[in-house]
């Protein structure tokens, strides 16, 4: 006789369905706003603002992971990565679904209570980005660059809340945001290519295709671009100067890993996880090179 094995706590599959059990890919949402955080507050954010925007990010992720699981319930079932997510191996209805997402947008909301009316018309404006992102991939060429859009909200949030206002060197991090994210989600989308062409899915690592590597390796060069930039202008000095080094040499490291002819699957992954220690490295050299 054949025993099946325990059902899931409904608990534990929500919290797969939020992605709490992978925290790379919260960490990454986070960082940009810690970036706009720290600087706009001069190393020295208040405690209630880095906890609004830690939890804000939470919720903000929470629920862009469920509206793109509800959007993609009927593709992730034939795409390797994605065919185990709860609502495409059907371990959660619909309304639950929903009612999780209602769940984390009302978290958000709340939390959006707390702010200056700039940045909470900025958090306004970055919902409908958020929420249609996951259509994005069936009739735009690159939607990873939507997906780069709403990180970038992170950092005029972030940056609006502690000033109230949009400087000049607000909008080069949220160039170098756009830009990072570019970067290593197009590199996340290259180990679904064979599934995506398959069921006609659109991405970046499909639009640009043979050069995908080169493209890849341009975003994170405009990056380092952007930042230093925006170092400059804030007069970060040569301890953040150092830390944009090291990422840019984390970066070149990358790209001459994807110019390889064979990649393992994995290494597509473990390459998005390096990113969120570069992230947190550029963020102590922020904190440092201000406060020097």
């Amino acid at each position: 006789m054949t025993t099946l094995p325990p059902k899931e706590p409904t608990w534990l599959t929500v919290f797969r369905l939020l992605r709490w059990d992978k925290p790379a890919g919260r960490l990454i949402l986070m960082i940009p706003a810690l970036w706009g955080l720290c600087l706009a507050a001069k190393g020295n954010p208040p405690l209630p603002l880095l906890g609004v925007i830690m939890l804000g990010t939470l919720a903000t992720s929470a629920a862009g992971c469920v509206v793109n699981d509800l959007w993609d319930r009927d593709i992730d079932p034939q795409v390797e990565r994605t065919k185990n997510r709860p609502l495409a191996a059907r371990s959660l209805s619909i309304a639950t679904g929903i009612g999780v997402l209602i769940v984390s947008l009302i978290c958000a909301a709340i939390l959006a209570l707390y702010l200056n009316p700039l940045t909470f018309w900025l958090c306004v404006a970055a919902v409908p980005v958020i929420l249609l992102y996951p259509a994005a991939k069936r009739v735009f060429p690159v939607p990873q660059l939507v997906l780069s859009i709403a990180w970038g909200f992170a950092v005029l949030i972030s940056w609006s809340m502690v000033t109230a206002s949009i400087a000049t060197p607000t909008w080069y991090l949220w160039a170098a945001t756009i830009f990072w994210t570019l970067g290593f989600d197009t590199v996340y989308a290259m180990s679904d290519r064979d599934d995506d062409r398959r069921i006609g899915i659109n991405s970046s690592a499909l639009f640009f295709g043979k050069y995908v590597a080169e493209a890849v390796g341009i975003f994170f060069v405009l990056t380092v671009v952007f930042l230093g930039y925006m170092g400059k202008i804030m007069g970060l000095g040569s301890i953040f100067g150092v830390a944009v080094v090291a990422a840019a040499g984390c970066w070149l490291w990358q790209y001459l890993r994807l110019k390889q002819p064979q990649i393992p699957r994995s290494f597509y992954p473990q390459m998005f996880r390096e990113n969120v220690w570069i992230g947190f490295g550029l963020l102590l050299g922020m904190v440092l090179g201000i406060r020097h």
